[in-house]
């Protein structure tokens, strides 16, 4: 049976990750308006009423500013640890007791078809994770929102078929923008903000010795970094250690403001 991965949106904009297997079909995140969220999920045709629910990763608004909207809209259940309900109740509104639900890093649970495995993530946010997703022989991890690519990160994507990896900014161009404060500057900078290009381009390294054939560059920055520019630098990185892009392994780029390409991933 074959697994599909689609990034509706992967940005400091707004982010949103389609994934199915078998009859089952999740959201990681909603972080545009709702309606936006649904227009993406017809896009690629999914009603979004046929959502088996929606995973959510912290309670910054990038992640979350349509889900209570789609949740009494399409009466679908959400998921999230303890402390980040606590975190994103008050922003996304009334959610009906029956459509809450808890989990704890760490802890692997079944969505359907689907097992689900959260793991905590370095991000000033409550209670942040990560998520890595299984479809029979077939698993998909997304990691964004990283201040560094910690071991216990890798430990929980290794070998993952297909990873979105967050290459948020360049660090030039961050410290050089006029309209971010310093302290903005340092928050994304720090250990638990964000990735930056050189240091997704590391992490590719492990990835790619531990078997990952297909990684896709996310969350990337409006006013910090430039599509090209962030594959530039992973597909260097990985060049001068002799793993070829396109051959050894799949490099792309998420769109920020725009419904990304439906992956399809499968084993014999």
């Amino acid at each position: 049976m074959e697994m599909y991965f689609c990034p509706l949106y992967s940005g400091s904009s707004g982010n949103a990750l389609f994934v199915q297997y078998g009859s089952t079909r999740l959201l990681i995140d909603a972080g545009k308006p709702g309606k936006a969220v649904e227009e993406a999920l017809k896009a690629i045709g999914v009603p979004p009423e046929s959502l088996s629910g929606v995973l959510i990763t912290h309670e910054h608004s990038d992640h979350i500013a349509g889900a209570g909207v789609l949740a009494r809209r399409f009466r679908l259940p959400l998921y999230a640890t303890a402390e980040t309900w606590k975190a994103m109740e008050e922003k996304i509104g009334k959610v009906p007791p029956e459509q809450r639900h808890e989990f704890y890093a760490g802890q692997e649970f079944w969505l359907g078809d689907i097992g689900v495995s959260p793991f905590s993530i370095p991000h000033d946010a409550a209670d942040p994770v990560g998520y890595r997703l299984w479809g029979g022989s077939v698993s998909i991890s997304t990691a964004t929102d990283l201040g560094h690519f910690s071991q216990d990160v890798f430990d929980h994507i290794r070998g993952s078929d297909l990873v979105l990896l967050e290459s948020n900014h360049d660090p030039a161009m961050l410290r050089a923008n006029p309209h971010y404060s310093p302290a903005l500057k340092s928050r994304i900078l720090g250990d638990r903000g964000h990735l930056s290009n050189e240091a997704c381009a590391a992490a590719l390294l492990h990835l790619a010795y531990a078997g990952t054939r297909h990684v896709i560059l996310g969350h990337l920055s409006g006013e910090n970094n430039l599509p090209a520019l962030a594959r530039r630098v992973s597909a260097g990185m990985l060049e001068r250690e002799g793993i070829r892009p396109g051959e050894d392994m799949f490099l792309q780029v998420a769109l920020r403001d725009e419904v990304g390409q439906v992956y399809t991933l499968k084993k014999p």
